[in-house]
């Protein structure tokens, strides 16, 4: 059996993330808004919680289409929150659809989505270096740099955890453990 970082658990659900997406380099602006939903409705919940409701999402919110979902109407916000399979949060619907506009606007004036967030990291991958739980940060220096942008551009839920793991997630910051058989992938 291989080693793999400390927060995978058994659910054969985690393991494909862990073993297929997470830390693996993002750079499709579809892909880019699909994680960045999903991490700010994980703002102060689990990301198992997430991953078991992403199916809903996508369902919920047309695919993930950001083009889509910044045209959603008050009709269709109140839907979302009577919508009993994905996180019902007033704030994190309200802001899933201002950042849709947002992320429109920034791939306006960068070209995309990618070419904005990946300029952060001069468009390569940071590899971390960490043995254990206890080296693995929340936020970075980077993240409260990034954090603060794209909150300046109007982005709700984006605070320096919250754009941490999404860094983590779309392969921004190589977090996996030196003992995991994924680490220098």
């Amino acid at each position: 059996m291989e080693q793999r970082c400390f927060w995978v658990t058994d659910s054969k659900l985690y393991e494909d993330y862990h073993d297929f997406e997470w830390g693996v380099p993002v750079y499709d602006d579809e892909t880019l808004f699909e994680f960045l939903l999903l991490e700010t409705f994980q703002a102060g919940l689990s990301w198992i919680t997430i991953l078991n409701k992403r199916e809903n999402f996508r369902a919920a919110f047309d695919g993930f289409d950001y083009y889509e979902i910044s045209k959603y109407s008050e009709t269709k916000y109140n839907e979302l929150l009577k919508n009993a399979s994905i996180i019902r949060n007033k704030l994190k619907i309200r802001s899933a659809i201002i950042n849709a506009q947002l992320f429109i606007e920034i791939k306006k004036e960068y070209g995309s989505f990618s070419k904005y967030i990946w300029s952060f990291v001069n468009h390569k991958p940071i590899l971390n270096k960490f043995h254990s739980k206890k080296e693995v940060p929340a936020t970075t220096e980077l993240s409260d740099i990034i954090s603060k942008d794209l909150k300046k551009k109007g982005f709700k839920f984006v605070g320096s955890t919250v754009v941490y793991a999404f860094m983590q997630a779309i392969g921004m910051v190589n977090d996996h453990t030196r003992n995991c058989f994924k680490y220098s992938n």
